[in-house]
């Protein structure tokens, strides 16, 4: 408001000192003190009017500036999708080299599943896949990766399985020690730990051992890895050994596995 006051008065003040210039009978002394006077004014609102010209000119230079740091920040944060995506599609493709290079080394019919679920409670041990009766998967059989045992089939439907895994209770895996042959029963444990139960104490057992299935269950395969001894208590009495043992499988990474479909024996470990 003030500037346009400002405005008004200057161009009055210019009119009038116009005016005064134009006659050309009249003295020369009003007109330079009408200048001398209304130059200052003039020059003020002149300054005033540059100054919010340039505020003017500066905030829309600021909100160009802001749009365009908007779309980098857009055009960054698609970039950053697509990296992030390129990074997942090439763990996947590793992972599923891995696995169909050790299909290969399977003799047994076998397909590969997507881990599709997680049991969250604490008690039990399960994953879901997206394999089922309608891909051939059976109760009792035997799902494994590269890297060792997962577990065994324990319920199925038309298009999804319920798998037991290896760290739970009720699970259970004829295994041996590879170096000594000490052999026993892989059975879940705690913090997704297994215990290698019914080692006789007179065996030879240490830590940092490789444990494999022995083949002698009629589910998994003979020499699958199962997982390192991690510890070794001998009692002073009874026969048996307490032997911990940690899996091979990071069961908190699991994303695809391969399930037998042809297992010698259809019959689930817990019910036996």
């Amino acid at each position: 408001m003030v500037m346009i006051v400002g405005v008004i008065v200057l161009i009055a003040a210019n009119i009038i000192v116009l005016s005064i210039s134009n006659r050309r009978y009249q003295s020369y002394g009003p007109g330079r003190i009408a200048i001398s006077l209304i130059a200052p004014f003039q020059e003020a609102v002149s300054r005033s009017i540059r100054f919010v010209k340039d505020i003017w000119v500066h905030y829309f230079f600021l909100v160009e500036t802001a749009t365009e740091n908007d779309n980098y920040k857009k055009a960054l944060s698609h970039a950053v999708e697509r990296n992030n995506l390129y990074k997942e599609l090439k763990l996947s493709n590793i992972r599923l080299r891995s696995l169909l290079d050790f299909q290969k080394t399977i003799t047994d019919k076998v397909i590969s599943a997507e881990v599709i679920g997680k049991d969250p409670s604490p008690w039990f041990k399960t994953i879901m896949i997206n394999k089922g009766k309608d891909d051939g998967v059976k109760k009792g059989a035997a799902v494994v990766i590269p890297e060792g045992i997962v577990g065994q089939v324990a319920e199925v439907s038309a298009h999804n399985s319920k798998v037991l895994l290896i760290i739970d209770h009720n699970s259970a895996v004829d295994a041996l020690v590879q170096r000594s042959r000490a052999r026993g029963i892989i059975k879940g444990g705690f913090a997704d730990r297994c215990v290698f139960k019914y080692v006789l104490r007179k065996k030879g057992i240490a830590v940092g051992d490789t444990v494999v299935s022995s083949g002698l269950d009629g589910v998994f395969l003979k020499g699958l890895p199962v997982g390192q001894v991690s510890g070794v208590v001998k009692p002073n009495s009874g026969i048996f050994q307490e032997v911990t043992v940690t899996p091979c499988v990071d069961f908190e990474k699991l994303e695809e596995v391969l399930v037998v479909l042809n297992p010698k024996k259809h019959k689930f470990q817990s019910e036996q």
